[in-house]
């Protein structure tokens, strides 16, 4: 594991801390959503919170403008307190580590659903049921279009890819038989 990641890790259990006791994780972890969304979407507010040749404090006065009226304070600070120590740039690894603590405290996973055609909610929320058996947790779903499936789905929870596809199928039966044949 990077010192990085490390870092990353302290500060998202810190932040999950203060949120645990005020009885705001899920909160927490839509605002920083927000905050990540916010860097995504402008390029330019991402460089130049990153670049080394801007000062302190005229970041940290920016992203007080910026979110100050949108985020609660103790996100807020967080956000501060990783620009203050020179850690902007784990703001995406803080954020991600942050929502893997809180999912783990809050039985919750998030799954990314593949499927060549869109679905219902009602298909979505029949996945996230049986995925949330499989698993034991509440699972959140993502519907992902993936024309190059020629059918069935494939579901991705963390790390672990749950291949129902036909493509997939396919490809597991190619390696049977190749083994087979290698015999």
């Amino acid at each position: 594991m990077s010192q990085d990641t490390i870092a990353a890790n302290r500060y998202a259990k810190a932040l999950f801390e203060v949120a645990r006791e005020q009885q705001r994780v899920t909160q927490v972890e839509q605002e920083l959503g927000h905050i990540i969304t916010v860097f995504r979407n402008n390029v330019e507010l991402s460089k130049l919170i990153k670049h080394p040749g801007i000062g302190d404090d005229v970041k940290i006065g920016l992203i007080k403008k910026i979110f100050e009226s949108d985020v609660s304070k103790a996100v807020l600070q967080a956000l501060l307190l990783l620009i203050e120590r020179g850690r902007e740039g784990l703001l995406e690894a803080f954020v991600n580590a942050y929502i893997k603590i809180a999912d783990a405290s809050l039985s919750q996973a998030n799954a990314i659903v593949y499927t060549p055609v869109s679905l219902t909610q009602e298909e979505l929320s029949g996945i996230a049921a049986s995925f949330g058996n499989l698993t034991g947790k509440h699972i959140r779903v993502e519907s992902v279009i993936d024309k190059s499936l020629l059918g069935g789905i494939k579901v991705r929870i963390g790390d672990r890819l749950y291949d129902g596809s036909l493509s997939g199928k396919l490809e597991r039966l190619q390696k049977s038989l190749n083994q087979t044949q290698a015999l």
